[in-house]
């Protein structure tokens, strides 16, 4: 089982394979570390710079969109300040308006009622003239019937009928004082 002295193993290369295959690794390892590790290392560097400039590009972007939406939280707080303020505003002024208006309303009642009134008493005081003008008429016919003679003489029947109802007025008006009181 052992072989011979002369004989080659064939699980150890040969010397001379072993330092050829040496040469050749310690050149390749030269010419990778003097060319290919350089663009390696470029590249790499040159993704990492994008990698950060992309962070960085986000991170500012990240804070322009924070910036914004605080100016429009604050334009919106703003908006809505001024809506409250148009509202009170709007609801003040829709009270001065209702208030204006029930004085006027007021005033123009108050107007209409004296108004009323005021044609309500000459109203009054026609119907009392013409009442009180029949009424002498009839008092002055009933007179001349009663007494028998004709009681024509107008100054006489006006004196004597506005007596008669001066003195019923006088009369009634204690009466009628004493019944609204």
């Amino acid at each position: 089982m052992l072989a011979a002295a002369g004989e080659h193993n064939p699980i150890l290369p040969a010397t001379s394979e072993i330092i050829v295959g040496l040469i050749a690794f310690l050149l390749l390892l030269f010419v990778l570390w003097k060319y290919a590790v350089p663009r390696f290392e470029k590249v790499y560097a040159e993704r990492s710079e994008r990698i950060e400039g992309g962070i960085a590009k986000a991170e500012a972007a990240q804070a322009e969109a924070q910036r914004t939406l605080e100016q429009y939280k604050s334009q919106l707080a703003e908006a809505r300040a001024e809506a409250a303020r148009i509202r009170d505003d709007a609801r003040a002024e829709g009270q001065q308006i209702l208030e204006e208006m029930r004085t006027q309303a007021q005033a123009e009642s108050e107007r209409i009622v004296n108004q009323g009134q005021s044609q309500l008493a000459a109203q009054r005081a026609q119907i009392v003239a013409e009442l009180r003008a029949d009424l002498g008429r009839h008092a002055v016919e009933l007179a001349g019937r009663v007494v028998g003679e004709s009681l024509e003489d107008e100054a006489r029947r006006r004196g004597t009928v506005d007596r008669f109802l001066d003195e019923l007025e006088t009369a009634s008006a204690p009466a009628s004082g004493s019944a609204q009181a």
